[in-house]
Parts: structure tokens; sequence; C-alpha cells
């Protein structure tokens, strides 16, 4: 009987002298507003074992605002240390918290913490000295409101810029030049859709004129897009910016263009082919015309 004894006091004192201890310690239950709390955490007896809990600023619930949160670790010795405020009256709890040691889960024990306003009704607060009035002047102003000023200043210059880009863009775009070209390389895609080799002269006739119009009314600003053939052909005289050759070649292309579409003419492929090549011919001689119309103008 008392070898069982003493086996089971040896068997507990084993057990104490290679089991973690793990501790817990509020230095204050009772906190003014704002006041600094300490909370730690001791675990002894480690055995270089690795100890995980919650990460670092975390470890306390939400209303504790957490000051600083500092870990110790040796062999031997884990320690956790953190400083809190709470900015609200009442009674908060820390609860139990988990600490992993090893592949054991230890628990601290709960504490409340009760938070007071330590001011008094009707105690009155005096400023340290009386506000001073100063006066400003125009560099004090300047250090107060540079940076916006400056930040307007950046802004309207951007506008400014932008704006300038978008135009030159535009105006590049719609330059004779650019017109020219861009006009060329639609009829090289009316070229390649083989509405001549197909015998398409209808489809052939609607884009060919419709291209010749766009390009009429950008290039001379002759409003070709609205007008009929006719109306079209006694504006372009009168107004005499399209040379009498340029005039002709777009008067007889239009017209067949009008009679292809009612029926009234079945155009062959050397007459396709002819009319797609005095129209891009006019179209790459329209700088010529721009060119005379400016020394006519003088401008």
């Amino acid at each position: 009987m008392l070898k069982k004894i003493l086996f089971t006091i040896f068997s507990f004192l084993s057990v104490l002298a290679f089991s973690q201890v793990l501790g817990s310690k509020l230095d204050k239950k009772t906190l003014a507003l704002g006041e600094v709390g300490i909370y730690k955490v001791n675990i002894s007896n480690l055995q270089g074992k690795d100890v995980q809990s919650s990460p670092k600023n975390e470890l306390l619930p939400f209303h504790f605002e957490t000051v600083k949160d500092s870990i110790s670790k040796q062999m031997d010795m884990y320690e956790r240390t953190v400083e809190f405020q709470i900015f609200e009256e009442g009674k908060f709890t820390i609860p139990a918290l988990d600490f992993k040691i090893g592949d054991q889960l230890y628990h601290t024990i709960p504490y409340e913490v009760e938070v007071i306003n330590t001011a008094q009704k009707g105690d009155q607060i005096n400023d340290i000295m009386k506000n001073k009035e100063v006066k400003l002047d125009v560099k004090d102003y300047w250090e107060l409101y540079k940076w916006y000023i400056l930040g307007i200043l950046t802004l309207l210059a951007l506008i400014f810029i932008i704006w300038n880009i978008v135009k030159y863009a535009k105006r590049r775009k719609s330059s004779p030049v650019m017109m020219t070209n861009q006009t060329l390389k639609d009829l090289e895609k009316l070229r390649k859709k083989k509405f001549i080799e197909n015998g398409d002269f209808r489809m052939f006739y609607v884009e060919l004129i419709d291209i010749s119009r766009n390009f009429i009314t950008k290039q001379y600003k002759i409003p070709a897009d609205v007008l009929l053939t006719d109306d079209l052909i006694d504006v372009m005289k009168l107004n005499n910016t399209i040379s009498p050759q340029n005039e002709k070649i777009v008067e007889e292309v239009f017209v067949r263009g009008d009679l292809v579409k009612f029926a009234k003419t079945f155009p062959d492929q050397q007459t396709m082919s002819k009319d797609f090549e005095d129209i891009k011919n006019f179209v790459k001689r329209s700088s010529k015309d721009l060119e005379a119309e400016q020394l006519r103008t003088g401008v």
C-alpha cells in the first residue's frame, strides 16, 4: 500500500516537472477612460516547444485598443505583454484566450475590466492660456494655401494641353492630305470587293458615289451628302472651287450612278473601271484645286 502511494506521488511530481505552466495577469481591473492597462501571459517549462496564439495587436477583443504588443520567448520561458486602452465606459471582458504549446491547446482564465469616467459633473476646464490673435500676411497665406493653388494651376495647364492636343488631332484628321489619303484607302477597299469583276454594277456605283459624296463634303466644304445630283452639279459650278476637269468627272460618274440606280443603264466592266480610275485621279488632284482656291481668295 505504501509503495502505491509513493508511486502515485512520484508520477504526479514527474508530470508537474515536465508539463508547461500557463499563467496570465491583469494589472488593474478598474481603469479610467483612456488609461493604459497591462495584460500579461506567461508560459514556463516550455522545453523549446513552439507557441502559437493570435497575431500581434489582435489578441484582445474589439473595445481594447492595443498600444503595445510585445512577445519574449526563450528556451523554457514565453512572455507576451499587451498594453491597452479603452475609450468607452462600462464593463468589458477579456475572454479565455487560446495558446497552443506544441500539439497541446491551453486556455487563459477570463477577466472583467470596468472602465469609469473620472471627470466629475460640473468640473470647469480652463485653458492654460488665452487664445492669442495672430495676423497673417501674404507669405503666411501662401504657405497655407500654396499646394491648393499649385494644384489648381496644374489642373488648368493639363486641361489646356489636352484641349490643344484634341484640337490639333481634329484639325490634322480633317486636313486635305489626311482626307485624300483616307478616301484613297476607302477606294482601295471598294476595289477589293471585286464588284467590277463580278459585274455587280449597282453595288459598285452605290458605294463609289457614297465615298465621293463624303469626300466632296469634307474636302471642299460642299454639302454633297444631302444634295441631289443636279443640285450638286449646279452648286459646284457656282462655287467654282473644283476645277472644270474634276467637275466633269464628278458630273459624268454621278449621272451614270443615278441611271444605274433606277435601272436605266447597264455599264460594262470597262466603263466601271474607267469611272473608278477617274474618281481616284479626281481625289489625288483635289489638293491642286484647294491650292488654286487659296491663291484666288488670298488665304
